[in-house]
């Protein structure tokens, strides 16, 4: 181009040539950015805009969360995986909705209101209780805020909750609806039921070759062989880089006196409490008690049950009402308080036994501490060889050369997507699930991004090989197509066992009589409730209790499927419904915010059915990778 431009004739080829450059930039790539100018927009609610940094802010904010709620890092698949992006957006869209409608009715809180909210919170208080400024500054600090920033985000918060409290606070609790949660909660059922297992099928002889070729037509995807990976893993993690023996003793000291409860078990006490309804009946009871009556006399008197009363061996902050907490924890052993305002009525509180607060001595820990403080150091360190690693890769070099570089373990494995090897054996792979989802998403030749680990550290893999998954076919797998035919069959024939006890019992018959027909026990399962399996019954027997009406009987899956239970419900009991009693109270508050919740959202969604709303999505994929605008 420079020898050209030294003639008449190449200068003008070279403007000709940069003309047509400049009207191709003029046709295409302005046009482009005419039609993409002003998106960067994520959503819109009436006439507010969600931008796509704030959208991204808000975001990256949830999944530092998430992670440090689960300890590990967590990848933008992983967040959307379980719809972390959309309810990000809601969330937002919501607070939007109802900004626009605080604006709208004209709502105000005053600096002095702001101010007071603040200097409550106790977030904010130092050891003496009192605000402290310093806490104050670290945690807006901690949060992305100046003084300024978090204070008019603090009034659109309160503006929020004022508007929410009017149309969704203090919802009346329906009677109908205590009653059916209180019933499902606590309502307990006995019952009787027998057991029958595989013993009890008979003797099942081999299949002749038509049936076990049947049965394996019916079920070829069962004994597939899966799909098989050579995948060779470099792992590191912060325990790679630690180096315990360089943390001083003083450091060790340190930090364990700021965590002694980490070492040790916390003080425990029995505690029983009787509930009030008002100041002098607690003190009328607190007099007699001194005059020498019991406190379980008191407490028959007022027919509290027994989970109203006894608390259990409990530490502190086990106790929902903090001034019954505080007077729990300041009495001696086998004493009764004072009468205590507490949160659901004045309480009179007994002290049982109390087992003293536990620490292991340093001397125990210490070796455990050096290594927790030596990973968090590593950090650091492990970034510093992850990038190391990462300007290797760049280069192409295979992961066992820089394996050899950065002084780690690479080795290769052969694993299905369960992560076990062809002998069925498990093989071991840090963050196994994360690292095999990665692994077989991927293919042979394809540059792989590392997987972050629980620990804070990297997982990096390449793929060598790939054996496709097949059907088999039987001669390959007759021992274990004959082994599940014997199973299906014992467990039909136990069904149909089970299936002609019900029968028999829902007949007249009495389960007694059909327990020694069939040669079983009868057993009893007492006070059962809806969670959880209890009495040797199984999670689907309790269930199928409760669907069961009373006096008759019905089968259930036991512990296997070569189990069955044989059920009767022989009752059921609903404790009373005591409207001061601190468990209904507590209920009243779940079913209240509950539907307080449900009506907030009725509210936001015919409200921007309204003012309209719209989601550019687009730029909502975009702002989630992190592209620019």
């Amino acid at each position: 181009m420079r020898k050209a431009g030294q003639s008449w004739l190449g200068r003008i080829v070279v403007a000709v040539l940069f003309g047509f450059l400049i009207l191709s930039f003029g046709v295409w790539g302005i046009g482009d950015m005419l039609r993409t100018s002003g998106q960067t927009n994520v959503a819109h609610v009436g006439s507010t805009q969600i931008s796509a940094q704030a959208y991204r802010d808000a975001y990256q904010n949830e999944i530092q969360q998430l992670s440090r709620r689960i300890r590990r890092a967590v990848t933008n698949d992983e967040a959307r995986a379980v719809g972390l992006d959309r309810q990000v957006l809601s969330k937002m869209m919501t607070e939007a909705t109802l900004d626009d409608r605080v604006k709208a009715y004209g709502l105000a809180i005053s600096d002095a209101t702001i101010a007071k909210a603040i200097f409550a919170d106790p977030t904010f208080k130092g050891a003496n209780g009192q605000f402290d400024r310093n806490a104050f500054n670290d945690a807006i600090r901690n949060q992305g805020f100046t003084e300024q920033g978090f204070v008019r985000a603090q009034r659109a918060v309160y503006l929020r909750q004022q508007l929410a409290d009017t149309i969704g606070g203090n919802a009346p609790v329906p009677g109908v609806l205590r009653e059916a949660v209180h019933r499902y909660q606590n309502e307990t059922r006995t019952v009787s039921f027998v057991a029958i297992g595989a013993d009890k099928a008979g003797e099942v002889a081999a299949p002749d070759a038509a049936t076990l070729q049947a049965f394996f037509d019916g079920q070829k995807t069962a004994f597939r062989a899966p799909e098989y990976r050579k995948v060779t893993l470099m792992t590191l993690s912060p325990a790679d880089v630690a180096k315990p023996d360089q943390v001083s003793d003083g450091e060790t000291q340190a930090f364990y006196d700021r965590n002694k409860s980490r070492y040790g078990a916390p003080e425990k006490r029995s505690v029983q409490q009787i509930v009030f309804p008002t100041a002098d009946d607690a003190k009328a009871a607190s007099e007699r008690i001194k005059s020498g009556t019991g406190f379980d006399a008191i407490a028959q008197e007022r027919n509290i049950p027994a989970q109203d009363l006894d608390l259990g061996l409990v530490t502190k902050d086990a106790i929902i009402d903090p001034k019954v907490a505080d007077a729990a924890f300041a009495l001696p052993a086998n004493a009764v308080s004072e009468p205590v305002e507490g949160r659901f009525g004045f309480v009179l509180v007994r002290v049982g036994e109390i087992q003293p607060e536990t620490v292991k001595p340093l001397a125990e820990v210490s070796a455990e501490i050096k290594t927790e403080i030596a990973r968090g150091r590593a950090r650091d360190a492990v970034q510093d060889v992850h990038d190391k690693i990462e300007d290797q890769r760049a280069s192409a070099k295979p992961l066992a050369d820089i394996a050899r570089d950065v002084k780690l373990n690479a080795r290769q494995v052969e694993v299905d997507r369960a992560g076990r090897d062809k002998a069925g054996k498990p093989v071991d792979i840090a963050d196994r699930e994360a690292v095999l989802k990665s692994a077989f998403a991927s293919d042979v030749g394809v540059d792989n991004e590392a997987v972050s680990t629980r620990d804070g550290g990297y997982v990096w893999f390449e793929i060598n090989g790939i054996e496709a998954g097949r059907e088999r076919k039987l001669d390959e797998v007759k021992a274990e197509v004959e082994a599940a035919w014997k199973a299906d069959e014992i467990g039909n024939r136990i069904a149909a066992k089970a299936s002609d006890a019900v029968k028999k019992i829902n007949g007249g018959m009495a389960l007694e009589a059909v327990a020694t027909e069939l040669g079983v026990e009868v057993k009893t399962a007492k006070d059962v409730k809806r969670q959880g399996a209890a009495g040797g019954l199984s999670q689907p027997a309790v269930a199928q209790v409760f669907a069961t009406p009373v006096g008759k009987a019905a089968s259930a899956l036991g512990a296997n499927p070569q189990e069955r239970l044989v059920i009767r419900v022989d009752g059921a009991e609903v404790p009373p419904l005591i409207a001061t009693q601190q468990s209904v109270v507590q209920l009243d508050e779940q079913i209240r915010l509950a539907i307080g919740d449900d009506m907030l959202n009725v509210y936001v969604q015919k409200m921007q059915q309204e003012i309209g709303t719209g989601v550019n999505d687009a730029v909502l994929r975009q702002a989630i990778g992190g592209g620019q605008f």
